[in-house]
This record gives structure tokens, sequence and C-alpha cells, in this order.
């Protein structure tokens, strides 16, 4: 596959992790893509090899092992494990500024760092759940799904961040569907995977066991399986959820839609706690981040594992590669 230009990486809550993270990385570049990192420089480890870039590009002349910074200006510094409000707006900026480099073909895609919604919200008045749905904002509005992944699994939750005494009314037709042909065309077009096989959990134990544990999967999630299956979809459901994560299971499907969000990030981090992926499906552009937050009670101590943000650098240049191939 052809090599797409290089990624930025976004600085995160420069209070929790992300910082060091990057650092760690950079002591051990072996195998890791060329990327930018966005973000103030002062909020680096000290003893970090960083050099001014202009634009992403330039990252592909750097030495292995030299950070390069598209620098933003944050109004305070950073002391690890105490976000502070002032710095908020400045994290918002900088995930623009990267998601327009990425428009812009200035970059192949985005790789972003863990960021504090209650810290934006408090601090910036960001009114979105999380990255992926300021993204789908930034993007002019496109339906999105978060899917996780790692070697052994990939998940697909269909309702993400809510009370688990909302998902059955918020488990919509519409919802389910559009997680399943989101992850079908994501397996086909950034996994390349030309004959995508899904599993389909159902809602409730057993997977509603005829009726007796609940209807949903009667109702709602079969008869819209059988209509994808009509159109030539490959799909198994709905299986019931605590028989479908073990090894053998996981050798019939490619990617498992669940109804909600315990119930497909629990078996994935059980599988891969350090190397899962958060894959932001949907987007007309690469957006991968690491599958953990801030951290803020280790931040600074030199205790955090880069392991997933070195996952989600290479899987986000892997899927940039695959784009940037079967582009005309």
């Amino acid at each position: 596959m052809p090599p797409a230009a290089p990624l930025v990486l976004t600085c995160g809550d420069p209070s929790g992790i992300g910082p060091e993270i990057t650092a760690a990385l950079m002591r051990r570049p072996e195998g890791l893509p060329r990327f930018a990192w966005i973000g103030d420089p002062r909020h680096l480890p000290p003893g970090t090899s960083w050099q001014t870039l202009a634009q992403p590009a330039q990252a592909a002349a750097l030495p292995e092992g030299m950070l390069g910074v598209i620098e933003h200006a944050f109004p305070a510094p950073a002391t690890p494990g105490r976000p502070d409000p002032a710095n908020a707006a400045a994290i918002v900026a900088v995930i623009e500024r990267a998601v327009k480099l990425v428009q812009a073909g200035a970059a192949g895609g985005l790789v972003t760092a863990p960021i504090n919604k209650a810290v934006l919200r408090d601090g910036a008045g960001f009114a979105f759940p999380g990255h992926t749905e300021y993204l789908a904002h930034l993007a002019g509005g496109c339906e999105v799904a978060m899917m996780l992944a790692c070697a052994e699994l990939r998940v697909v939750p269909a309702t993400i961040h809510i009370p688990l005494s909302e998902v059955p009314a918020r488990l919509t037709r519409q919802a389910l569907e559009s997680a399943i042909r989101l992850t079908e065309a994501a397996l086909r077009h950034d996994f390349g995977i030309s004959r995508p096989r899904l599993a389909v959990a159902g809602l409730n134990p057993h997977a509603g066991e005829a009726g007796t544990m609940g209807r949903e999967e009667i109702t709602l999630i079969a008869p819209l399986l059988d209509d994808l299956r009509a159109e030539g979809l490959d799909i198994a459901g709905p299986l019931p959820a605590d028989t479908m994560f073990h090894q053998a299971a996981r050798l019939l499907y490619d990617a498992a839609i669940c109804m909600y969000h315990d119930q497909a990030l629990i078996p994935l981090k059980t599988i891969d706690f350090a190397g899962g992926v958060n894959v932001t499906i949907g987007l007309p552009f690469v957006r991968t981040s690491p599958d953990h937050g801030t951290a803020y009670d280790i931040a600074g101590q030199g205790r955090a594992d880069p392991t997933s943000l070195r996952a989600a650098l290479i899987m986000a240049a892997e899927i940039a590669a695959r784009r940037t191939a079967a582009a005309p």
C-alpha cells in the first residue's frame, strides 16, 4: 500500500498522561508511522527531544526518535493530575486545528490523546458527550459509530455514553441499522475485508430466550437482521452476549455489534486491556485514539503505558494507506 501523509496527534488534556506517553513512544520509535504532535511544547516531559514543524509533511524528514511539534500556545502551564479549566479552550482548538489539517490533505489521519469532557464543559462550554460526537460535528454532521479494536476482536456499541436505564428506549431500528451498516462499510474500506462477517448481540440475557427475558430481540433486532440478510449482508444473531466472545466464537465473525457500552467494552478490555484502539467509523477522514482516559491519578509518575497510543498510531496509518490506495 502507498504511504499516506504523516498523521497528526493532538495533545489532549496536557494535565493527563497524553504528553508523557507521546514522549515515551519516541524513546522506542521502532515501527511507528510518521506523525506530528500538536500542542504546547512546555507541556512535554523534561528531556523530550522535539523540533518545531510548520506542516505535518516535515515529520517525514526528522531523525528517528525526534518528536515533530506543531506548536499551539496554551494560556496556562500543565500540572500532572490537576486539570486546569483555563486550558480547556486551547484543548478544543487543537482538535479543530488537527481536523482542518486532515480535511485539507496536509495530514493522512488524526489520532487524539484523551480529553476530560467535564473540564472542557466547565472551562470552554463544550457541549458534546465526547470526541466522537464533536468530530462528527466538525465533519458536517455525518453518522458515526465508535469501534473498539484489537488484534483479536472488534466491537461496535449501538448506543454509547448513556445510562443503562435509557438503552431500551434509545435502541431504535434506525440506531441499530446505522451501527451495522457503518461497521460493514468500515470493515470493507478501512480494514480490507471484502466479505465482512458480522455478529449481533441480543439486548437481554440469553438473547431474550424466546421472549421470556425480554422481547426486543423478537420485535426489533431479529426483524432488522432478517431484512439486512435479505440484502446480502452476512450477519449472525441476535446472539446471547455471554457466549459470543470466547475464543472459538470470535473466529466466526469480523466484528460484533453490541447493544450498549459495557456489553462491547468489557470483552475487548478483558482480551487486550493495554492494546485496544478506539476508531471513529463513518467519518470522511481517519480518526483513532487510545482506548483509555486521561488517567490523572498516575499522570507525571512515569507509570503510564503507551501501548494503546502506539496501536492507535499504527492502525490510523494502516487505514490511511488503504484509503490512499483506493482513492481515484
